[in-house]
């Protein structure tokens, strides 16, 4: 005669993680609409800029991109029916991260979504752009037919500021 096998379970624990479950420095900005001085500071200099969309199936679509701000607000410039415009047209909500080039470790992380696009000035602010990054004009790699769209993105909170 064969004894009844018992079978290992497993139940869950009650024991304190040791692992933290909070996010990395999350500062809600100060005030709605408005940026926090350092992050507005150093969007006024050529940084690098990253912004995540959502493609329709819901993954994330990344972008180095240029970047300024008109003190409120993220400023980014596109090219009309390039995947990023797509996205936000569809989903407004992105993320983006603006990085300090002298300073690779030094970086803000924000979520927010875009308020408005236009093409009034638009060509105008990738020539601005382009004398803040490039130090002369637009080169116009896709030609000078391309539609560029201005990009405005509200802030609406900073996820991660330079600890260092």
């Amino acid at each position: 005669m064969t004894e009844p096998t018992t079978e290992p379970t497993t139940e869950p624990t009650t024991e304190p993680t040791t692992e933290p479950t909070t996010e990395p420095t999350t500062e809600p900005t100060t005030e709605p609409g408005k940026l926090p001085d350092d992050l507005a500071a150093l969007l006024r200099t050529p940084c690098q800029c990253h912004v995540a969309t959502l493609d329709p199936d819901g993954s994330p679509q990344l972008t180095q991109t240029w970047a300024d701000t008109d003190g409120e607000h993220i400023l980014i410039n596109t090219v009309r029916g390039f995947r990023k415009l797509r996205n936000i047209e569809r989903d407004p909500r992105v993320a983006v991260t603006i990085v300090d080039r002298e300073r690779p470790n030094r970086y803000y992380g924000v979520k927010g979504h875009v308020i408005a696009t236009t093409t009034d000035g638009a060509a105008d602010g990738i020539e601005e752009l382009a004398r803040k990054y490039l130090g002369g004009p637009y080169p116009w790699p896709g030609g000078r037919d391309q539609v560029r769209v201005a990009v405005t993105i509200e802030v609406e909170r900073v996820i991660h500021t330079p600890q260092w």
